[in-house]
């Protein structure tokens, strides 16, 4: 089997997490967590969002963010920023972010569920966005939502991510991210789109953001892997959801991305320990279930060796 050796992983847990929390959660808890995930070796964390607070609440205090959390060396910070309003305020702290995100949805149902506009409509404000972005000097990520299906109209064809990509490039966007937004897609088909993705657009930098709702996220990222994918987006503690498909649970958990990776040898740079203590953090203010395997059952190295077998090895050191 043929697999990357390293991987990239950005936390969205602080934006694509919390978002989705009806709990306020004090701005300084959300702070001290992007400083702890900071200091995990996590190479690129999504703060927040700069989005309408009518639209997010919890994501109203994206200012107090931005100016509250330690920027350390060697992270990559980036914001979510769905319109022209919520650019110019992440342009106030380009000295704090590295790069923003815009989205789209690939069918016309969900991005109006979504973003309350047609394709067409987010796309003429995306055009006049990306110009803006890049001459502050951000990296700017274009998201393909709904790319493997949508609550509304079911199978998304390969014809749909193609505009959408054509588009970005276009406007001179090479890193995007493929959605698994209602968590829907399968192996076989992580492994098909993201292979023709790559194929017919070297250009992109692609990212896969995953989510768990029918527990398959560890496996379509190993399905990505094979098809060339290494970079992969993952929510501590498994925060998170899509309001417009019901039941949906939340990202992939990065510390059962993190812990499944190690297990295989291949590298992420991320200290398991401590993005796991940060998942544990998360109970004292979270008031539901949190989708993380690791949170359940532990590390693969807490196991411990049977009595029996801890007292043959006892006799074979003693020479017996």
């Amino acid at each position: 089997m043929k697999l990357v050796d390293k991987v990239h992983i950005m936390e969205v847990g602080p934006r694509d997490g919390f978002q989705s929390e009806r709990k306020w959660i004090p701005t300084e808890t959300k702070i001290e967590i992007v400083n702890a995930l900071s200091r995990t070796g996590v190479p690129t964390i999504q703060v927040t969002s700069f989005t309408h607070p009518k639209a997010i609440p919890q994501l109203a205090d994206a200012e107090e963010m931005m100016r509250g959390i330690d920027i350390v060396e060697g992270v990559s910070y980036r914001a979510l920023t769905p319109n022209m309003r919520g650019l110019q305020r992440a342009l106030a702290f380009k000295d704090r972010l590295d790069g923003v995100s815009v989205m789209l949805s690939v069918t016309e149902s969900h991005n109006r569920a979504n973003g309350n506009r047609s394709i067409a409509d987010t796309f003429a404000e995306i055009e006049a966005m990306a110009p803006v972005a890049q001459e502050a000097g951000f990296i700017v990520s274009g998201s393909v939502i709904c790319a493997f299906g949508c609550p509304f109209e079911g199978e998304v064809p390969l014809s749909q991510l193609e505009r959408v990509a054509e588009r970005y490039l276009a406007l001179g966007i090479t890193h995007m991210s493929l959605a698994d937004t209602i968590g829907v897609a399968n192996p076989l088909q992580i492994y098909r789109v993201a292979s023709h993705m790559r194929a017919n657009y070297p250009a992109v930098t692609w990212t896969l953001h995953l989510h768990n709702t029918r527990d398959m996220a560890l496996a379509n990222v190993l399905a990505g892997m094979q098809a060339g994918i290494d970079r992969f987006d993952g929510g501590v503690a498994g925060l998170g959801g899509c309001p417009y498909a019901p039941g949906a649970s939340g990202n992939i958990a990065t510390e059962d991305l993190v812990n499944m990776l190690q297990e295989m040898g291949i590298e992420t740079g991320v200290d398991l320990d401590k993005v796991l203590a940060i998942a544990r953090r998360h109970e004292a203010f979270i008031d539901h279930p949190l989708d993380s395997a690791l949170l359940r059952a532990g590390k693969r190295s807490d196991l411990k060796p049977a009595p029996q077998a801890q007292q043959k090895v006892a006799v074979l050191e003693a020479g017996g």
